[in-house]
């Protein structure tokens, strides 16, 4: 059968330039101020361009009441004045959070403005914020629109991992996701569990997913399981426990159906394996 491998796409030359030359000016602001309030004020001035089209300046009139729309949302282009969910959480690091929250807070912005479903500037400016806000992020990771994460520093991405879209990565406790390894539309990977009789009490548990593995649509890997290597979640399944390596599993909870041995390729052509996607550069 014939292979589709992903296209290599580019912006204009001019359009290029400006977007890197933006992402590059961000990621060093970011780098030099390592200040929550610093930190703050860049992200506030730049979604206030993104977002309204203008610069920032000028008294907000609180006085009159047509203009109250606006006061709140050119005040909740701040990262000072909004809460996030993971800031009500008992188990975060407050003070680990607050540095990286500015951040947080521009990728949520972001992923709600106009140009955000331009994948060529949106995978690179993610991967970029993710070298601020992770516990550690490898090369040409590509992370597609509305991925969220819980507190940012407990996740590792290595090299070549793919996020696709809607995705939640729980990084309550320790969540690993391994060099190759793709994870597909409205996937979950959790990293947390909750005692059955007293929700407060929570216990973390180390999540590991990969090298080469995938999860696939509307799947879950539940606290504490090993998605082994080149191993693949079927679509809406539900990992409770390992899955061994080379295992293709699926159902609710997940069994392993076969193995990739097993399973073969849909067409043997003796070409090389394609790539998900080209390599940023």
């Amino acid at each position: 059968m014939p292979r589709y491998p992903y296209r290599e796409l580019e912006p204009t030359r001019e359009a290029r330039e400006v977007f890197q030359r933006w992402i590059d000016s961000l990621d060093d602001e970011f780098s030099r101020h390592r200040n929550a309030v610093l930190r703050g004020e860049i992200v506030r001035d730049n979604l206030h361009q993104l977002l309204l089209g203008r610069p920032r300046g000028g008294a907000l009139n609180f006085t009159l009441t047509t203009e109250l729309p606006f006061n709140v949302l050119e005040l909740s282009l701040d990262p000072a004045n909004v809460t996030l969910e993971p800031e009500y959480y008992g188990d975060i690091d407050a003070e680990r959070y607050a540095l990286i929250k500015p951040l947080v807070w521009f990728w949520r912005m972001f992923d709600r403005s106009p140009v955000a479903l331009n994948h060529w500037l949106g995978f690179r400016l993610r991967s970029m914020l993710g070298r601020h806000i992770f516990k550690s992020i490898g090369r040409n990771v590509k992370i597609y629109h509305g991925v969220e994460f819980t507190f940012g520093y407990n996740l590792t991405l290595e090299d070549d991992v793919i996020v696709h879209n809607h995705v939640l990565l729980d990084d309550r406790g320790e969540l690993i996701v391994r060099k190759g390894t793709s994870i597909s539309e409205h996937a979950a990977v959790f990293s947390h569990a909750h005692d059955p009789v007293e929700a407060c009490i929570i216990e973390h548990r180390r999540t590991e997913v990969g090298p080469g593995a995938r999860v696939t649509y509307r799947s879950l890997v539940m606290p504490g399981v090993r998605v082994g290597e080149d191993a693949m979640l079927g679509a809406q399944g539900v990992a409770t426990h390992d899955l061994p390596p080379h295992a293709i599993a699926g159902g609710v909870p997940a069994r392993k159906i076969k193995t990739k041995q097993d399973a073969g390729r849909l067409g043997e052509s003796g070409e090389a394996p394609c790539r998900e996607l080209p390599p940023n550069r």
